[in-house]
């Protein structure tokens, strides 16, 4: 029975086979057609008088003629039975041809009728054909040198029938041409019934009955539409692969037969009988022009599957053909014939006594001959031709897949329904995947990534259509100069994603079937070549077409990155044991590691192409960033919340973060809206940097240019914002300090308290005058980089910007972030900030004074003027060197109000000059102590160390140093009512009414103080009157300190006191000895404004009186009647030494004359 088998399998290929009449050239058929018997009660096969018994009764006609007709001239045409079908249906000059009469009534049109009893008299005309001795003899002279050459047929025993059934199994390798024609014509014309398949019937008896597909006794069915029955059968076949409710289970023997029929029937479509009249008018619209054989009208019609015009019926049965294909390549003829070197080259093919096995599905073998693909190997060009056709048809068709049918049921019922044609449900069931239309069951997730796999369309975006349809416009214009199919492709179209080019459509199908490639780095196949040997020698990857548990599909690409960036230039620690040398050897190539990177920069463009982040954040994703649904947003929002995040999560984040901090080329949508950015300023630095982070530093030295567009700034921001949260997110900061950080600072994560503990560090050894500095020099250089940037916006300094968020919201609302433009806002509104703000902004301010590059508005403002007047003077010297040259003519006007506001800030507290605080050190305590310790810590003194100081530089008490700086703090102020903090806190309102004009000037030059001094007698508030009568008393100490006067007296100055050093009041009395010298002739400004003085410093003297000595000798020493007072005092002084003398005399006696007693 077994024998038996092959015999049944070909015959029902052939069942199917439509006949090609050749006419002149096969005599040998003719022949065995003109002599065959065919006896009542034929032996050896169920006819209608052995096999079904009263047949012969019922066609008494047949049964009558049909041993009469044994001579060789007997013909088909000739009986009665068949005469009125056959003028009806065939053509004349067929009639002398039983064979091509056969033909012509067996493939009439579906809707034509033939007589019962012709049915019956064909019937057994066949059954007899396959039965006479001479059908086997007729194939041992016809093919006996093809006999000969195929050892399976020589070792048949003849008489069986087994001898043609062989030819048949080997017809793809018979290459003798008359052999060749005589199986096909046999084939097809004879073996159009399953029921004439030896064992058969046995086989597949209880399967037909139970699905009803058929009778099997003759009369109940027209014996030529029993294709439908083999076609019942194929697709209970596919019901029960994918495990349909109420499928039945098909015996073993009976799905091999089964399967082996349609492997027969896989060179011509007239073979499948059910689908050759299923689709005979769709050939005629598609594939008129396609010749039959090898398989050809299959996948011509195969390709117009889905055109509208394609009937429904033709439709369904190219389906199931093709699910047949899916479950055995070899159903496919021309697959199995393109192939068949190569899978035997590459152990493809296995055997098995199962036509479902393993090696036998079409996804088996496509897997494994994409693999050696991948690896090099060399695959035949028909080969690869035939495989990528294949791989097309299962992304168009889900259907194809039984995994796909049975594991995504739900969800192409709850999701994609009406979306079957053109990979649309695929694409549909990708997009649930995503996770963009709900959840999606494991088992469909793992389905559809075997799928993809087996497709491979990462290779050839034509495998999917739906891509490829979707990305037309796109590809022609911005892709255009790469080859088509390349698989370069997919990467232009994810470099040109969220761009002008892209449309949506193919936006959308693009990040559908790239989340799948995204999970296994074996479907990227650049990737794949370029580091397949990376992947085995570090990752313990296996081939292409396996798996491993221990290291799986998704965990490679996790492995490749982070040997991609191993080495001890970037701060990682050699591995325990190992050497430099050795280390190399775990880095990844050159090659590879640019399609690392590669990747990278597509997966920065959604969150859910990176399979380890969307694993681990996806609650977190949920959670704090469901309304982010713009590209790019999710990852910024993960960022964002980096301290609220899971471990895992903020783990993955952080470790993103890193990366990008190494190369922010990663981030591409930023890179796309910095394009015009790196262009101007960083294209240098772009082109030429590898893993330096010096292209993201170009960018925030360049944020504030005129090129500079909103998102780009935006996103250097948002970046420099996600830096602070951890030291290691700045690549340079990082490799420059790691050291430092891990000696020093231990324990400190956030890059903020990082740069605080390190700059302190700095500072303190500056300060104590260290040996040798603590922190590096290198660390040093790149902490002054961190430090300024910092500066540049207050959300960069965490503390800051949390104390006084609640100010900004209040006081600094429509001013924006960057160019340190709040801070300025803070400072400049410092009196009505909270109490905490003020005091960050005091210990920020006191910073900036002591090294000015930290002040970055001063620096930006004044950037060319420090070109111009300090480029020798060093950073901390920089704001002295300013206020030097304020008041020259080429100072920039912006710069000179930016100096001025600094300078008010200077003298609202003495620890916000550290030149006064140095010069005057031991002065403060020693004059100032009553007003420290009324001082509070962290807010300004509003300028009144400053005032005690300047008081006792009018007594002349101070030391030479303190002396100096205060004689220069007295000279600007004198000049900028604004550089007095009492006077301007004690005089606001007797500005506003005496003297609004001169303070409304953009130029001060001293006009308000001396409108102050003129109105004297005029001013109420007693606060002021005092400030105003100090500045008179400082103003005899030094006519510098009244530039007013000494404006009007400059020449004088020259002329009588040029001998005369400034300071200590000398040119003042100098100028008051002349006034009063009569002989001496001053200019009229001069001497008028002498005289005015005079009178102040009288009304002073009056207002005020001496509070002590000091102030009375003050006073003596500044009055017109100097000479006076001094001679009167020294007459006293002589009288009273005069009277000592005497009385100390007159007393020494008295008490000798007491001793002597």
């Amino acid at each position: 029975m077994a024998d038996c088998i092959r015999v049944p399998l070909l015959l029902l290929t052939i069942c199917s086979f439509s006949l090609h009449p050749i006419r002149g050239q096969n005599n040998v058929i003719a022949k065995l057609a003109a002599n065959v018997d065919i006896p009542q009660k034929p032996a050896g096969g169920p006819g209608p008088a052995a096999g079904i018994p009263g047949a012969a009764e019922r066609i008494p006609g047949a049964a009558a003629s049909l041993p009469r007709r044994r001579s060789t001239g007997w013909k088909l045409a000739d009986e009665g039975v068949c005469r009125e079908d056959l003028t009806r249906l065939c053509p004349k000059h067929s009639w002398n041809n039983n064979l091509a009469v056969l033909e012509c009534l067996q493939d009439r049109k579906e809707e034509t009728e033939i007589a019962a009893e012709c049915n019956h008299l064909l019937w057994n005309y066949k059954l007899n054909l396959t039965t006479d001795p001479k059908f086997e003899s007729v194939a041992v002279e016809v093919c006996k040198t093809t006999i000969s050459e195929i050892k399976e047929c020589a070792a048949e025993e003849l008489g069986k029938g087994y001898l043609v059934s062989c030819l048949v199994d080997h017809r793809g390798n018979i290459s003798d041409y008359q052999c060749n024609q005589y199986i096909t014509k046999m084939t097809t014309i004879v073996f159009s019934d399953y029921r004439f398949i030896c064992g058969f019937m046995d086989k597949c008896r209880e399967d037909i009955n139970t699905l009803r597909c058929g009778s099997i006794s003759t009369g109940e069915k027209d014996v030529h539409s029993q294709g439908e029955v083999i076609a019942c059968l194929e697709k209970a076949l596919v019901r029960e692969a994918e495990e349909q409710q109420g499928a039945h289970p098909i015996k073993d023997e009976c799905k091999k037969s089964i399967m082996r029929v349609a492997e027969l029937s896989s060179d011509d479509f007239h073979l499948d009988r059910y689908l050759y009249f299923s689709c005979r008018e769709d050939r005629e619209r598609f594939c008129d022009k396609t010749l039959a054989g090898e398989g050809r009208v299959y996948k011509c019609l195969f390709n117009h599957k889905f055109e509208e015009a394609m009937s429904e019926r033709c439709r369904e049965a190219l389906t199931t053909r093709q699910k047949l294909i899916a479950q055995d390549y070899k159903v496919s003829y021309s697959l199995a014939k393109a192939c068949k070197s190569d899978l035997r080259k590459y152990h493809c093919s296995g055997d098995s006594n199962m036509p479902r096995a393993r090696e036998a599905r079409l996804s088996y073998l496509l897997l494994c001959l994409e693999s050696a693909v991948h690896r090099g190997r060399v695959v035949m060009g028909e080969c690869q031709g035939e495989m990528m056709d294949y791989r097309r048809m299962l992304m168009e068709d889900f259907s194809l897949s039984p995994e796909i049918v049975l594991h995504c049921r739900a969800e192409i019922e709850g999701h994609c329904s009406g979306l079957h044609r053109k990979g649309r449900t695929l694409h549909c069931l990708m997009r649930v995947g995503r996770g963009d239309a709900g959840a999606i069951d494991a088992n469909c997730q793992r389905a559809l990534q075997t799928l993809i796999q087996e497709a491979d369309p990462g290779s050839d975006y034509r495998i999917d259509r739906a891509l490829n349809e979707a990305c037309e416009s796109v590809i022609q214009t911005a892709c255009k100069h790469i080859r088509s199919g390349d698989p370069m492709i997919l990467s232009c179209l994810m470099e040109h994603l969220y761009t002008e080019k892209m449309v949506e459509d193919c936006e959308h199908r693009l990040l559908e079937l790239q989340y799948f490639i995204a999970r296994d780095w074996k479907l990227d196949p650049i990737l794949y070549r370029k580091c397949q040997g990376d992947a085995a020698r570090l990752c313990h990857a296996h081939r292409w077409n396996e798996t491993s548990e221990v290291m799986p599909p998704g965990a490679i690409f996790s492995c490749l990155y982070r040997h991609a960036y191993r080495s001890v230039e970037q701060g990682r620690r050699l591995l325990d044991g190992a050497s430099e040398a050795g280390n190399q050897g775990l880095t990844l190539s050159r090659d590879c590691k640019v399609e690392v990177h590669r990747i990278l920069h597509q997966r920065a463009l959604d969150v859910k192409l990176d399979p380890e982040l969307q694993k681990q954040c996806m609650t977190d994703l949920g959670k704090w960033c469901s309304e982010k649904t713009e590209p790019g947003q999710e990852l910024e929002c993960l960022q964002d919340h980096l301290e609220d995040l899971g471990p895992g999560c903020r783990d993955v984040v952080g470790n993103l973060t890193e990366l990008e901090s190494e190369d922010i080329q990663i981030e591409a949508l930023l890179m796309q809206a910095c394009e015009p950015v790196i262009q101007t300023f960083c294209h240098e630095v772009a082109d030429n940097q590898i893993n330096t982070g010096d292209l993201m530093e170009c960018l925030v030295q360049n944020k504030h240019q005129k090129e500079m567009n909103e998102k780009c700034s935006v996103g250097v921001t948002h970046f420099q914002l996600i830096q602070i949260k951890d030291f290691r997110f700045s690549y340079k900061f990082k490799t420059a300090c790691k050291e430092d950080v891990l000696k020093l600072c231990p324990n400190i994560k956030k890059k903020v308290d990082v740069v605080i503990c390190l700059s302190t560090t700095v500072r303190n050894d500056t300060l104590q005058d260290a040996k040798e500095q603590r922190v590096s020099i290198k660390c040093r250089k790149q902490l002054r980089v961190e430090e300024v940037e910092m500066s540049e916006d207050i959300r960069l300094e965490p503390e800051l910007y949390d104390s006084c968020k609640q100010d900004i919201n209040r006081l600094c609302q429509n001013v924006a972030f960057g160019n340190a433009q709040v801070i300025e806002c803070l400072k400049e509104n410092k009196r009505q900030l909270t109490q905490r703000c003020h005091q960050r902004i005091f210990k920020l301010q006191e910073v900036e004074m002591v090294d000015p590059e930290l002040d970055y508005q001063l620096m930006r403002v004044c950037k060319h003027m420090i070109r111009r007047f300090c480029s020798e003077s060093e950073g901390k010297n920089v704001l002295q060197c300013l206020k030097q040259n304020k008041n020259s003519e080429l100072m920039d006007p912006k710069c000179k109000q930016m100096i001025t506001k600094r300078q008010i800030t200077q003298n609202t507290d003495y620890r916000l000059n550290p030149v006064l605080r140095k010069a005057c050190k031991a002065d403060i305590p020693k004059f100032c102590q009553p007003v420290l310790n009324k001082a509070t810590a962290d807010s300004e003194l509003e300028g009144q160390v400053i005032s005690c100081l300047k008081l006792k530089y009018a007594d002349q008490r101070l030391s030479p140093d303190c002396e100096a700086q205060i004689q220069v703090i007295l000279q600007e102020s004198a000049l900028d009512y604004r550089l007095d903090p009492q006077l301007q806190i004690q005089c606001t309102q007797e500005i506003s009414r005496l003297c609004s004009e001169e303070a409304a000037a953009q130029e001060q030059t001293g006009q308000v103080e001396e409108c102050l001094k003129v109105n004297l007698l005029k001013i109420k508030q007693e606060g002021c009157k005092k400030e105003v009568l100090n500045m008179l008393k400082e103003s005899k100490a030094d006519i510098f300190v009244d530039p007013v006067l000494h404006t009007a007296c400059a020449l004088d100055i020259k002329h009588q006191c040029a001998a005369i050093p400034p300071g200590r009041g000398r040119q003042m009395s100098c100028l008051m000895e002349a006034l009063q010298d009569k002989r001496v002739r001053l200019q009229p400004e001069c001497k008028k404004r002498l005289q005015d003085r005079l009178e102040m410093w009288s009304y002073a003297a009056k207002v005020a009186p001496a509070e002590g000595f000091s102030d009375l000798a003050m006073q003596v020493m500044t009055s017109p009647s100097k000479n006076y007072i001094l001679t009167v005092i020294g007459g006293g002084v002589a009288v009273l030494f005069v009277m000592g003398l005497l009385c100390g005399r007159f007393t020494r006696r008295v008490t000798q004359q007491l001793k002597d007693r």
